[in-house]
Protein backbone atom coordinates (compact mmCIF):
# COMPACT_ATOMS: atom_id res chain seq x y z
CA UNK A 1 0.00 0.00 0.00
CA UNK A 2 1.35 3.90 -1.05
CA UNK A 3 2.09 6.09 1.52
CA UNK A 4 -1.42 7.97 0.53
CA UNK A 5 -3.20 4.83 1.72
CA UNK A 6 -1.63 4.61 4.83
CA UNK A 7 -1.83 8.20 5.48
CA UNK A 8 -6.04 7.41 4.95
CA UNK A 9 -6.11 4.64 6.83
CA UNK A 10 -4.85 6.31 10.18
CA UNK A 11 -6.97 9.33 9.80
CA UNK A 12 -10.59 6.28 9.01
CA UNK A 13 -9.43 5.06 12.56
CA UNK A 14 -9.61 7.76 14.50
CA UNK A 15 -12.96 9.14 12.53
CA UNK A 16 -14.11 5.34 13.85
CA UNK A 17 -12.79 6.29 17.96
CA UNK A 18 -14.66 9.56 17.17
CA UNK A 19 -17.92 8.51 16.14
CA UNK A 20 -17.93 5.85 19.01
CA UNK A 21 -17.13 8.82 21.69
CA UNK A 22 -19.78 10.69 19.90
CA UNK A 23 -22.56 8.00 19.83
CA UNK A 24 -21.89 7.23 23.87
CA UNK A 25 -21.99 11.04 24.61
CA UNK A 26 -25.65 11.40 22.71
CA UNK A 27 -26.61 7.89 24.50
CA UNK A 28 -25.75 9.56 27.99
CA UNK A 29 -27.64 13.11 27.00
CA UNK A 30 -29.56 12.30 30.02
CA UNK A 31 -27.61 10.60 32.79
CA UNK A 32 -26.99 12.21 36.04
CA UNK A 33 -23.75 13.34 36.32
CA UNK A 34 -22.22 12.39 33.18
CA UNK A 35 -19.08 14.14 31.76
CA UNK A 36 -18.73 14.80 27.72
CA UNK A 37 -15.92 13.34 26.27
CA UNK A 38 -14.00 14.46 23.05
CA UNK A 39 -11.10 12.80 21.09
CA UNK A 40 -7.55 15.42 20.29
CA UNK A 41 -6.44 14.18 16.82
CA UNK A 42 -2.71 15.01 16.79
CA UNK A 43 -0.33 14.75 13.63
CA UNK A 44 2.61 13.01 13.04
CA UNK A 45 4.98 14.16 9.93
CA UNK A 46 7.77 11.70 9.17
CA UNK A 47 10.39 12.59 6.72
CA UNK A 48 11.10 10.32 3.40
CA UNK A 49 14.05 9.68 2.04
CA UNK A 50 13.77 11.24 -1.75
CA UNK A 51 10.85 12.47 -1.57
CA UNK A 52 8.16 14.78 0.24
CA UNK A 53 7.16 14.63 3.96
CA UNK A 54 4.48 12.14 5.22
CA UNK A 55 1.73 13.46 7.47
CA UNK A 56 -0.45 11.09 9.56
CA UNK A 57 -3.03 12.21 11.39
CA UNK A 58 -3.86 10.09 14.82
CA UNK A 59 -7.29 10.39 16.98
CA UNK A 60 -5.71 8.70 20.28
CA UNK A 61 -5.92 10.91 22.86
CA UNK A 62 -9.54 11.24 24.67
CA UNK A 63 -10.54 14.42 26.43
CA UNK A 64 -13.17 14.73 29.51
CA UNK A 65 -15.37 18.21 30.45
CA UNK A 66 -15.91 19.12 33.24
CA UNK A 67 -17.88 21.95 32.55
CA UNK A 68 -20.93 22.76 35.31
CA UNK A 69 -24.40 20.83 33.80
CA UNK A 70 -27.46 22.14 34.91
CA UNK A 71 -29.08 21.52 38.01
CA UNK A 72 -32.50 19.80 38.15
CA UNK A 73 -34.76 20.33 41.53
CA UNK A 74 -36.20 16.94 42.49
CA UNK A 75 -37.18 17.25 45.66
CA UNK A 76 -35.80 14.17 46.98
CA UNK A 77 -33.98 14.42 50.61
CA UNK A 78 -30.93 12.47 49.20
CA UNK A 79 -30.63 13.90 46.15
CA UNK A 80 -27.32 15.86 45.82
CA UNK A 81 -25.45 17.77 43.15
CA UNK A 82 -22.10 20.27 43.60
CA UNK A 83 -22.23 23.70 42.63
CA UNK A 84 -18.59 24.89 41.51
CA UNK A 85 -15.46 22.19 40.81
CA UNK A 86 -15.63 18.93 43.04
CA UNK A 87 -16.84 15.50 42.87
CA UNK A 88 -18.19 13.10 45.52
CA UNK A 89 -16.33 10.70 47.15
CA UNK A 90 -17.70 6.89 46.59
CA UNK A 91 -16.22 3.36 47.71
CA UNK A 92 -16.31 1.09 44.99
CA UNK A 93 -14.37 -2.92 44.90
CA UNK A 94 -12.15 -1.41 43.12
CA UNK A 95 -11.03 1.54 45.53
CA UNK A 96 -12.30 4.90 46.07
CA UNK A 97 -13.90 6.97 43.18
CA UNK A 98 -14.78 10.49 42.20
CA UNK A 99 -17.97 10.96 40.84
CA UNK A 100 -20.81 14.13 39.90
CA UNK A 101 -23.85 11.91 40.75
CA UNK A 102 -25.70 12.41 43.57
CA UNK A 103 -28.71 10.81 43.64
CA UNK A 104 -27.84 8.49 46.72
CA UNK A 105 -29.95 6.76 48.86
CA UNK A 106 -29.25 5.06 52.88
CA UNK A 107 -29.40 1.31 52.14
CA UNK A 108 -30.94 -1.14 54.54
CA UNK A 109 -27.82 -0.58 57.17
CA UNK A 110 -28.15 3.18 56.95
CA UNK A 111 -25.29 3.95 54.67
CA UNK A 112 -25.93 6.56 52.27
CA UNK A 113 -25.40 4.70 49.01
CA UNK A 114 -24.98 5.58 45.25
CA UNK A 115 -27.97 3.75 42.85
CA UNK A 116 -25.43 1.06 42.25
CA UNK A 117 -24.66 0.19 46.07
CA UNK A 118 -21.15 1.96 46.18
CA UNK A 119 -21.34 4.00 50.37
CA UNK A 120 -20.70 7.26 49.92
CA UNK A 121 -17.57 8.66 52.00
CA UNK A 122 -16.94 11.91 54.25
CA UNK A 123 -13.85 13.98 53.28
CA UNK A 124 -11.74 11.21 55.46
CA UNK A 125 -12.86 8.20 53.70
CA UNK A 126 -15.30 6.95 56.09
CA UNK A 127 -18.74 6.12 55.05
CA UNK A 128 -20.95 8.57 55.67
CA UNK A 129 -23.96 6.78 57.86
CA UNK A 130 -27.79 7.75 58.46
CA UNK A 131 -29.32 6.77 61.27
CA UNK A 132 -32.58 4.73 61.49
CA UNK A 133 -35.23 6.99 61.93
CA UNK A 134 -34.01 10.34 61.17
CA UNK A 135 -35.95 12.72 60.21
CA UNK A 136 -35.80 16.56 58.80
CA UNK A 137 -32.69 15.50 57.27
CA UNK A 138 -30.55 19.07 55.94
CA UNK A 139 -27.72 19.29 54.21
CA UNK A 140 -25.75 22.60 54.34
CA UNK A 141 -23.30 24.25 52.03
CA UNK A 142 -20.19 22.21 53.14
CA UNK A 143 -21.69 19.02 52.96
CA UNK A 144 -22.75 18.50 56.53
CA UNK A 145 -25.74 16.51 57.39
CA UNK A 146 -28.01 17.03 60.21
CA UNK A 147 -30.97 15.92 61.43
CA UNK A 148 -33.80 17.84 63.87
CA UNK A 149 -30.50 20.36 63.41
CA UNK A 150 -28.01 18.40 65.06
CA UNK A 151 -24.97 17.12 62.96
CA UNK A 152 -25.11 13.56 61.86
CA UNK A 153 -22.29 13.28 59.50
CA UNK A 154 -20.34 15.42 56.39
CA UNK A 155 -20.25 14.62 52.80
CA UNK A 156 -16.85 14.50 51.66
CA UNK A 157 -16.53 16.90 48.49
CA UNK A 158 -12.85 16.82 46.78
CA UNK A 159 -10.85 18.26 43.58
CA UNK A 160 -8.57 15.94 41.83
CA UNK A 161 -4.63 17.48 42.40
CA UNK A 162 -4.34 16.42 38.62
CA UNK A 163 -8.10 16.22 37.00
CA UNK A 164 -6.47 16.02 33.72
CA UNK A 165 -5.10 12.81 34.20
CA UNK A 166 -8.54 11.33 35.83
CA UNK A 167 -9.15 8.10 34.30
CA UNK A 168 -12.71 7.33 33.66
CA UNK A 169 -14.07 3.79 34.65
CA UNK A 170 -17.45 3.94 33.47
CA UNK A 171 -20.08 6.69 32.64
CA UNK A 172 -20.04 8.46 35.83
CA UNK A 173 -16.75 7.44 37.44
CA UNK A 174 -13.30 9.01 37.81
CA UNK A 175 -10.34 7.06 39.49
CA UNK A 176 -7.69 9.92 40.78
CA UNK A 177 -4.21 7.82 40.67
CA UNK A 178 -2.72 11.47 41.73
CA UNK A 179 -4.88 11.98 44.67
CA UNK A 180 -7.15 14.35 45.63
CA UNK A 181 -7.66 16.98 48.29
CA UNK A 182 -10.87 18.64 50.01
CA UNK A 183 -12.94 21.02 47.30
CA UNK A 184 -13.41 24.26 49.70
CA UNK A 185 -15.23 26.23 46.89
CA UNK A 186 -17.88 23.47 46.19
CA UNK A 187 -21.56 24.33 47.16
CA UNK A 188 -23.04 20.80 48.19
CA UNK A 189 -27.27 21.76 46.99
CA UNK A 190 -29.60 19.08 48.57
CA UNK A 191 -32.40 18.00 47.09
CA UNK A 192 -31.33 18.94 43.44
CA UNK A 193 -29.18 16.90 41.01
CA UNK A 194 -26.75 17.71 37.93
CA UNK A 195 -27.48 16.82 34.61
CA UNK A 196 -25.22 15.24 32.08
CA UNK A 197 -23.24 18.53 30.69
CA UNK A 198 -23.41 16.69 27.07
CA UNK A 199 -24.67 19.59 24.04
CA UNK A 200 -26.73 17.07 22.17
CA UNK A 201 -27.13 19.25 19.47
CA UNK A 202 -23.64 19.98 19.10
CA UNK A 203 -22.97 16.36 19.54
CA UNK A 204 -25.38 15.35 16.98
CA UNK A 205 -23.91 17.62 14.01
CA UNK A 206 -20.16 16.42 14.66
CA UNK A 207 -21.75 13.12 14.39
CA UNK A 208 -22.50 14.48 10.79
CA UNK A 209 -19.77 15.80 10.20
CA UNK A 210 -17.63 12.77 11.61
CA UNK A 211 -19.79 10.61 9.35
CA UNK A 212 -18.93 12.66 6.58
CA UNK A 213 -15.53 12.75 6.73
CA UNK A 214 -15.22 8.61 7.11
CA UNK A 215 -17.16 9.21 3.88
CA UNK A 216 -14.80 11.06 1.61
CA UNK A 217 -11.91 9.11 2.89
CA UNK A 218 -13.63 5.60 1.91
CA UNK A 219 -14.02 6.88 -1.53
CA UNK A 220 -10.47 8.22 -1.42
CA UNK A 221 -9.98 4.19 -0.89
CA UNK A 222 -11.83 3.25 -2.95
CA UNK A 223 -10.56 5.18 -5.83
CA UNK A 224 -6.85 4.81 -4.97
CA UNK A 225 -7.93 1.13 -5.45
CA UNK A 226 -9.16 1.07 -8.73
CA UNK A 227 -5.91 3.25 -9.60
CA UNK A 228 -3.56 0.54 -8.13
CA UNK A 229 -5.84 -2.21 -10.29
CA UNK A 230 -5.83 -0.12 -13.16
CA UNK A 231 -2.34 0.47 -13.36
CA UNK A 232 -1.57 -3.37 -12.66
CA UNK A 233 -3.05 -4.37 -15.42
CA UNK A 234 -1.67 -2.41 -17.54
CA UNK A 235 1.95 -3.41 -16.93
CA UNK A 236 0.63 -6.86 -17.30
CA UNK A 237 -0.53 -6.49 -21.01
Amino acid sequence: MENSGYTTLTRQAGLMREMRIVANNIANSATTGYRQEGLVFSEYVKSVEGGSSLSMGQGNVRHTSFQQGALTQTGGTFDFAIEGEGFFLVETPAGERLTRSGAFSPNAEGDLVTFDGYRVLDAGGAPVFIPPGAADVAVSADGTISSEGNPIGQIGVVQPLNAREMVREDGVMFRADDGYEPAEQARVLQRFVENSNVDAITQLTRMIEVQRAYELGASFLDAEDQRVRSALRALSQ
